[in-house]
């Protein structure tokens, strides 16, 4: 198959359409379920103590979200390392919190 420079090297159909818009939806849902993480993050900072909150499961996503970076890294693949950035941030607020609070 012989192709123009700047050109896509496969042919655009419905599936390049499905991969484009599930794309989206991904990094929409990423966005939003970091929105949704927040209020955890502000219950660890501030109430009188952080109870109910479990520190292995938060250490544990912290951790994946460390190897997520890495791999989106090595994958130059924006869509993963950016929310990965973000998911660090949110894991570290709890697992600080939990830390600092106890």
């Amino acid at each position: 198959m012989t192709t123009s420079p700047g050109q896509p090297a496969g042919p655009a159909g419905p599936h390049s359409e499905r991969a484009s818009r599930l794309a989206r939806v991904l990094r929409a849902f990423s966005v939003l379920i970091m929105f949704l993480t927040v209020p955890q993050v502000v219950a660890v900072w501030t109430a009188p103590a952080p109870s109910g909150v479990s520190l292995v499961s938060w250490i544990s996503y912290l951790f994946s979200a460390c190897l997520w970076l890495v791999y989106g890294i090595r994958k130059r693949d924006k869509t993963i390392y950016l929310a990965c950035i973000g998911w660090i941030q949110l894991d570290a607020a709890v697992v600080v919190g939990v830390l600092v609070r106890r």
